[in-house]
């Protein structure tokens, strides 16, 4: 079939790639599922609204875009586990490292993957295949809000799909739906970050529209506005459009009639003309009594554990290059690495054909790119690793995107270190060549 063609079967059908519409999918009888933890949230409980409000605090932005895009960039090949060699020439390359599908490079599937999976808890791609070989041709996301994990009597999972415009349901079979989860209590379904970080979250929001309430009125906090009147007995009427009289508040109609003149970014540090005996007396509470800056880098520090995040990657905490680049460190092997070898064996048991999985092939992601350090250190690293043997010339420029040059496959290696076993052999070899370069000098 010619490249498009998932995309264009689900358009015929009417399948969009939008978040579902309000209703959509009410009423469905889900399948094998966690319970609802919607009560993890205070406030709105809306899981779309959720995600939506999450992305708005900086340091969810920062962190689901460092993973995100981490996760894309990542160099995918294919290798032989037992001879360690990568398959260049695979047919697979088109869609991993070629375009996902007619709409998308292989680095927006990628970073889109890594998105859901992060916040809604399950990223789907529907394996679009060759119908004669079986081998797969396109990786279309499928949004997780359209998506049923279900068990059927005999125990096997299926992938339930909600047409968002008809209500048809389609049965996906497992191997064909690529299947990413976050954290999960069942090992079927995934929970995301969101729903766990619900409470960090929601504080980090009521803590950030404090902040932005707080400049809006100037930087100022609120006051008290006194007066040696009784206001108790003052009345104030208005007249309604019938005729009719209203009796008002005259507490509430100051307080409006002041916050109506000197609440709001355009009425900041305007001069107030008190009459009538009036008072104001400010209210001596500011951020830095409040300790804001301080709770601000806790709130910080807490979103990033929630994400597996170093401080540094979100622009917070102190900045020292060789603490950073130890975390930077941390973050590949206790962060990256789990998700690199998760999408791995995903992508190896359903990319893969049955005959390729037995010649011990795997589609494996190459997280030495985030390791090379500094110029300094990644050139001691060649020198060694050539001086030993383990690199040729060539490989080594390969690592550095550069070609072979004549000569550059073969391997060096020193005589100073040799095996135990033919150890005293050489040293016999070597004392005979001393001695006979001895002899020769005694006799010239």
């Amino acid at each position: 079939m010619s490249a498009g063609g998932g995309l264009r079967f689900l358009a015929r059908a009417g399948r969009t790639l939008d978040s579902p519409q309000k209703g959509l999918g009410q009423g469905v009888v889900r399948g094998l599922t966690l319970d609802n933890p919607a009560g993890w949230l205070t406030g709105e409980d809306s899981v779309s609204f959720s995600r939506d409000r999450a992305m708005k605090i900086s340091t969810v932005n920062r962190c689901v875009e460092v993973l995100s895009n981490s996760m894309a960039v990542l160099p995918i090949y294919i290798m032989n586990e037992d001879t360690k060699q990568r398959l260049a020439d695979h047919r697979l390359g088109a869609v991993l490292w070629g375009r996902a599908n007619e709409a998308m490079t292989s680095f927006d599937y990628q970073k889109l993957m890594m998105c859901n999976e992060l916040l809604r808890g399950n990223a789907y791609a529907w394996i679009y295949r060759d119908r004669a070989s079986g081998a797969p041709k396109e990786l279309i996301p499928l949004p997780p809000d359209y998506v049923t994990v279900q068990v059927d009597p005999a125990g096997h999972i299926w992938y339930q799909f909600l047409h968002p415009q008809t209500g048809n349901r389609t049965m996906l079979r497992p191997e064909d739906v690529l299947h990413y989860k976050a954290y999960s209590e069942d090992g079927i379904e995934g929970i995301s970050v969101l729903r766990r970080a619900a409470l960090t979250l929601d504080t980090a929001r009521a803590a950030q529209q404090y902040e932005n309430s707080t400049w809006q009125r100037g930087g100022q906090p609120s006051g008290i506005l006194t007066t040696d009147s009784d206001l108790g007995n003052a009345k104030l009427c208005r007249t309604l459009p019938d005729g009719t009289k209203e009796e008002l508040d005259p507490k509430e109609e100051l307080r409006k009639s002041w916050e109506k003149v000197h609440s709001g970014p355009g009425n900041a540090f305007r001069v107030a003309v008190l009459d009538l005996g009036l008072k104001y007396q400010p209210i001596s509470m500011t951020n830095t009594d409040a300790q804001f800056v301080e709770s601000n880098e806790v709130r910080v520090a807490d979103v990033c554990r929630f994400f597996g995040m170093p401080l540094h990657l979100a622009y917070a905490g102190k900045q020292s290059f060789e603490s950073n680049e130890q975390n930077g460190i941390e973050f590949v092997n206790y962060t990256l690495l789990a998700y690199e070898t998760q999408w791995g064996q995903e992508d190896s048991y359903k990319l893969l054909l049955p005959g390729e999985r037995v010649q011990r092939l795997r589609i494996k992601r190459e997280l030495k790119v985030f390791l090379r350090g500094d110029t300094a250190a990644q050139t001691a690293r060649y020198r060694t690793m050539h001086e030993i043997g383990a690199y040729s010339v060539d490989e080594i420029r390969a690592l550095d995107d550069m070609g072979a040059v004549p000569g550059g496959t073969a391997r060096y290696a020193s005589l100073n270190y040799v095996p135990l076993e033919v150890w005293e052999e050489l040293s016999r070899q070597r004392a005979g060549a001393e001695n006979r370069t001895q002899k020769g000098e005694d006799n010239g």
